[in-house]
């Protein structure tokens, strides 16, 4: 069993990154496989709408200028994907909003590529926001047809600065459990 974990912050090493590998460390001590994949900071651009991806039906995006592609291959790959994501603004970053909006319309137009794949959205908010950063990213497992898995609370890490969050005890917590919940979902499903 693998599950890939994508970081949507550009601080490759901060709040988000703390929390994603909380739950990692959960995964890994249960015996599944796991892979973190920073795509915050870098060059990417949302979804044109040019339904070349529906044309194609190729399982990729028309455009390969940028890691969405790689992502999706590793998506595709994995028995679980969670996503990791800043709070800008109310909402997720850029990049995040980039790779559910590219990676969930190629995979419903290819017969639902991700369908009962288990996702977990992770947060990591100043304060306020964080709530619909996180249905953004439940909303992309929604309507791929995948399985999203919860923990003791929201997925929510409070921080500012880089290593915060690991002052927000109930948010690491609630990483922690989120990461036993998400194994034992995984290992019901593939025994």
């Amino acid at each position: 069993m693998k599950v890939v974990a994508f970081n949507g912050s550009p601080k490759k090493d901060g709040n988000t990154a703390i929390l994603l590998q909380k739950v990692l460390t959960e995964l890994e001590r249960e015996g599944i496989d796991t892979e973190i994949i920073h795509i915050g900071g870098q060059k990417v651009h949302g979804c044109t709408a040019c339904m070349k991806c529906m044309e194609n039906q190729d399982r990729k995006c028309v455009f390969d200028d940028d890691f969405v592609n790689n992502c999706i291959r590793k998506m595709e790959e994995a028995d679980g994907i969670i996503i990791g994501s800043p709070t800008y603004f109310a909402d997720v970053s850029t990049e995040v909003k980039a790779l559910i909006d590219r990676a969930g319309f190629v995979g419903m137009v290819n017969g639902g590529m991700f369908a009962r794949k288990i996702g977990a959205a992770v947060i990591a908010v100043r304060r306020s926001g964080g709530i619909h950063a996180y249905d953004t990213i439940n909303h992309f497992f929604g309507i791929s047809s995948m399985i999203t898995v919860g923990s003791s609370n929201w997925n929510l890490g409070l921080g500012l600065e880089p290593g915060d969050v690991e002052n927000d005890v109930e948010g690491m917590q609630t990483m922690q459990t989120l990461g036993i919940n998400m194994a034992w979902i995984l290992k019901k499903i593939h025994r």
